[in-house]
């Protein structure tokens, strides 16, 4: 009967005994939102970034220069006149997008590819601290 009271009486006082349990799920689910808010926020700045390209690679293929072979009229598109467009459109901008390439494949598209650093909006050991993030876009000229 004694063996039963000793065990009954370790058992008894469980006051506190959740309070790690609660703390260690509380660290947990903190960890989870801050990794979840750093991974929306570089998500946001790679659609920026589509968005930013695209635009450069809008204004590249509107610098086009016509030219006529005999009845044929058709837009060709120089290297350096969609270098200057991509660059004006991201000097406007002006937040940081580098312009990597700006060229034609074929004459008819231009492709423009830009680059930003993203860190995260929160200081963290959890998320890397700067990320190079790349965009292309691609816009084709059409004439009629």
């Amino acid at each position: 009967m004694t063996g039963m009271r000793v065990r009954a009486g370790l058992f008894s006082d469980e006051e506190g005994s959740t309070m790690p349990l609660i703390l260690g799920y509380l660290v947990l689910a903190i960890s989870l939102v801050f990794v979840c808010v750093c991974a929306t926020d570089l998500y946001i700045a790679q659609k920026r970034l589509d968005s930013t390209a695209d635009a450069a690679a809008l204004a590249g293929a509107d610098g086009f220069r016509v030219q006529v072979d005999g009845d044929a009229v058709r837009a060709e598109l120089d290297d350096t006149e969609i270098a200057a467009q991509a660059a004006a459109v991201l000097g406007v901008l002006d937040d940081g997008v580098q312009l990597v390439t700006a060229g034609s494949p074929d004459g008819i598209s231009a492709r423009v590819t830009v680059r930003t650093t993203w860190s995260p909006p929160l200081l963290s050991a959890l998320v890397p601290s700067m990320i190079t993030i790349e965009s292309t876009g691609t816009s084709r000229t059409a004439f009629e």
